[in-house]
């Protein structure tokens, strides 16, 4: 078997790392703060339940219409500057004017007006995002053709933007002091300009500092709108054959079934946290619900990444993958026997595991869709970074909105009532619980077992490298595919 070894141009160096991580410090920063900031216009502002989905669930599908089309775009973009870094520019800016605008609302202007009001610039907001966040990643899928380089870049990248998962809890604290605010909605006003500015200058980092070749002389696909419905066309076939690729759907299917459960139940962490071992006090609860969020990050940021990190070059990305999700389903069995009434500090101890899951889900996939994405070029003869980023993330977006429709229904099926106090409901509270260490576990391990004969290795990987540098080279004009 032919074996590639790293050249220094497979080598990223460390400030370009670096510049792709900030860039995912602001792509992770601006929805985590999202996430909280809308608790306020239920709370306070009186948006309706249907008000509430509708916003929640409508990005949601005009992002399932907008990126596989950003994607594609940006994959034939023939321009001086490459295909990503106009686009990303361009999606910054737009996200941090509309996040700014969005957030403008005053309880005098009516429920209505304010409703419409955030309805629209969250669409602007949400365009915004796909022209960052599509092109953006597939920045990181062509940073290196090395296996194990692919991982170094997405570590470094999550290690950067895990700090919003550290940081957006902190702002739970800041809306509702007085001291600070005198109510959330006058918090949010002022607290988003100061989120929008400095994500807004993450997010162009990538665009200013990571390298990019011209592509004015290749021969990609044509963008005009006298060809838009070939190009639909296009898309569609694109979607088809990604989907053909085993390993791919493959890593879009555990993606979709962690982090969907994961999601499913952090929802519940507040009245899990404060009904359990608080009585329902919210006030008694302290600081101890955000700290389940900052500490589980900075155990991702200081313990997971660079242990996965490590993993995945010794023992493989597949292997890797297997066992930290496996220290993960210990960690939410600690958590079933660690929330205990009075002794919230018990918690911690299972963070490090727990954070596992999601810790490493990232760093290992991503690595893992860019090797993928090498077959897909030796299949088709196209590089396609951006649809296979628009496709992966698109099921991470789906799952975050099943998400939020599964919570209701697990509280709905515990029968849980947050104006009841912890002694009149135990066995709800207890339910939630259960849900909360449980549900994510069963995902869990049904994602493991599909990801148990996952076939992508080094050896694979280097293989398919050898492939296409000599197609490139011409030393190989057909190539019989052997690979899927």
């Amino acid at each position: 078997m032919s074996i590639v070894k790293s050249t220094s141009r497979d080598k990223v160096p460390f400030g370009q790392k670096v510049a792709f991580g900030i860039g995912m410090l602001a792509n992770q920063m601006f929805p985590a703060i999202l996430g909280i900031f809308m608790v306020v216009l239920v709370q306070d502002l009186g948006f309706t339940g249907w008000m509430w989905s509708l916003i929640y669930f409508f990005p949601r599908i005009f992002d399932a219409i907008t990126d596989p089309i950003m994607g594609y775009i940006s994959d034939n973009t023939k321009s001086k500057w490459g295909r990503r870094r106009q686009y990303v520019l361009i999606g910054a800016l737009l996200m941090g004017i509309a996040y700014v605008f969005m957030w403008q609302l005053y309880k005098d202007s009516g429920l209505d007006y304010n409703f419409w009001y955030f309805f629209l610039w969250s669409i602007v907001f949400y365009l915004g995002l796909t022209f960052f966040s599509v092109p953006y990643v597939a920045m990181g899928y062509e940073m290196s053709n090395d296996f194990h380089e692919r991982t170094s870049i997405m570590a470094v990248a999550q290690w950067i933007g895990q700090w919003a998962w550290v940081i957006a809890p902190l702002f739970w604290i800041i809306m509702y002091d007085p001291e600070w605010f005198p109510s959330a909605d006058v918090a949010v006003r002022q607290l988003a300009i100061w989120v929008a500015i400095p994500c807004t200058i993450c997010a162009m980092v990538p665009a200013f500092f990571i390298k990019s070749r011209s592509t004015l002389d290749e021969n990609y696909e044509s963008l005009s709108l006298a060809k838009a419905g070939n190009s639909l066309k296009n898309i569609f076939f694109s979607f088809v054959e990604a989907f053909k690729i085993k390993e791919f759907r493959k890593l879009c299917a555990a993606t979709f079934l962690i982090f969907n459960a994961f999601n499913t139940v952090a929802a519940l962490t507040f009245f899990v946290i404060v009904y359990k071992l608080f009585n329902g006090d919210a006030a008694a609860s302290g600081i101890w619900v955000s700290l389940f969020g900052c500490l589980g990050a900075l155990g991702t940021t200081f313990i997971v990444i660079p242990i996965v990190t490590k993993m995945s070059k010794v023992m493989g990305k597949r292997k890797a993958f297997l066992l930290s999700q496996g220290i993960s389903v210990i960690g939410y069995i600690m958590l079933w026997f660690l929330f205990i009434p009075g002794k919230p500090w018990m918690y911690i101890i299972a963070l490090p595991f727990f954070s596992f899951g999601i810790g490493s889900l990232f760093t290992i996939m991503m690595s893992m869709t860019a090797d993928v994405i090498d077959i897909d070029e030796l299949n088709s003869g196209l590089r396609r970074e951006g649809i296979f980023g628009a496709i992966y993330w698109w099921m991470v977006k789906v799952g975050f909105a099943i998400a939020g429709g599964l919570s209701g229904v697990i509280i709905a099926i515990v029968g849980f009532n947050p104006d009841l106090a912890t002694t009149d409901q135990q066995s709800a509270v207890d339910g939630l619980h259960a849900f909360f260490c449980f549900f994510p576990m069963v995902g869990t391990l049904i994602a493991m077992y599909i990801m148990r004969n996952y076939g992508v290795n080094e050896e694979r990987a280097n293989a398919v490298r050898v492939k296409l540098e000599k197609r490139k080279k011409g030393y190989n004009k057909k190539v019989v595919v052997d690979v899927v």
